[in-house]
């Protein structure tokens, strides 16, 4: 495969569609202090059916009569105990698992944890930010004017990849790591731990791709970013054709903007999206920190670029303003598809 003619739909290239934006404000997950969770933690990727254990022995400081359980907008599940034990099965994705108890004077308590699920036939690379072959490219906008350049390093006694990113003018630094092709998935769930270090204004835009190449030879593109000039998670859509294709980003209605992410600590970024044969990508949902929310879009984002069989990852950091640097690292990126 020729790198130079590696795809990567970084904001400053692309075409912008702006929809509508109704409602920014992120999604905040319910906690409560009288229920403990241990199975599954929040934002863990089980496969189905899955664990459920809750205990809960008082809420706001009443003795509980009853505890329940449901997954997204389904209906309780109610048991007569302090506590849960059970199986749940829920459909491959990103899902909200909600834990309620009721105490003896009318109290309500909820927790909520996000769950990754997948099928038990599901193939999971894992610990891709430790492969040795990863590279990178500038991917700057001529008609800006921007440069960038990286510098990757193992740290954390070679578990955790980080990327060192100076630019100009607003540059983008693309970092990408190459894995064998797999044409018959139609399916995947991207998992990273993301950390910001401080300070984090040089962060314009933190982008997580895969790229595919199907059965008929087109490079199926499974573009996502986290946007911080428009405040939003973006996905990639092809406006054009395969053969003559107009990569556009669209804006969701999920607010992100990594320069509000908590600096120095890791957060957990999930993303489940999927294809079909024409190469139609439906983005299904995002994860950040367990808190998951539903984008449901479908789109065509095939593209006849001519390269070999293979997946692919990119993560690309794009600069904000006419000058800076930021310090962005990656740990347990693994990649489940089927």
């Amino acid at each position: 495969m020729n790198t130079l003619r590696l795809r990567t739909l970084s904001l400053t290239t692309a075409l912008i569609v702006t929809l509508a934006i109704p409602g920014m404000a992120a999604a905040q997950a319910r906690t409560s202090t009288d229920i403990t969770v241990d199975s599954p933690s929040n934002g863990a990727a089980v496969v189905s059916p899955f664990t459920v254990f809750a205990v809960a022995p008082t809420c706001s400081n009443q003795v509980v009569t009853a505890m329940g359980y449901s997954i997204d907008e389904g209906l309780d599940t109610i048991v007569k105990d302090v506590s849960i034990q059970t199986t749940i099965d829920a459909p491959a994705g990103l899902h909200t698992m909600h834990i309620k108890a009721w105490g003896k004077g009318g109290a309500e308590c909820f927790t909520d944890a996000g769950v990754a699920v997948t099928p038990s036939h599901a193939i999971n690379v894992s610990g891709i930010q430790r492969l040795t072959t990863w590279e990178w490219m500038a991917r700057n906008d001529p008609a800006v004017g921007g440069t960038s350049t990286g510098v990757m390093s193992l740290v954390n006694f070679g578990f955790t990849r980080q990327f060192h990113t100076t630019y100009t003018n607003w540059g983008a630094e693309l970092y990408y790591v190459v894995m064998p092709g797999d044409i018959a998935a139609h399916n995947f769930m991207y998992d990273a731990w993301v950390v910001v270090a401080n300070p984090s204004e040089g962060v314009g835009n933190l982008q997580m791709d895969m790229n595919q190449v199907v059965a008929n030879g087109q490079t199926v593109i499974f573009g996502f970013q986290c946007d911080g000039n428009s405040n939003t998670w973006d996905y990639t859509t092809n406006a054009g054709t395969p053969e003559h294709p107009i990569d556009q980003w669209v804006h969701s209605t999920v607010a992100c903007n990594v320069r509000q992410w908590t600096t120095e600590i890791w957060h957990h970024v999930q993303i489940s999206y999927s294809r079909d044969d024409s190469g139609n990508v439906t983005y299904n949902a995002v994860a950040l920190d367990g808190v998951v929310s539903n984008i449901n879009a479908t789109v065509p984002s095939a593209f006849a670029l001519g390269w070999e069989q293979v997946l692919l990852t990119n993560f690309e950091v794009d600069g904000l303003g006419a000058s800076g640097s930021s310090v962005v690292s990656l740990n347990d990126l693994s990649v489940y598809r089927w």
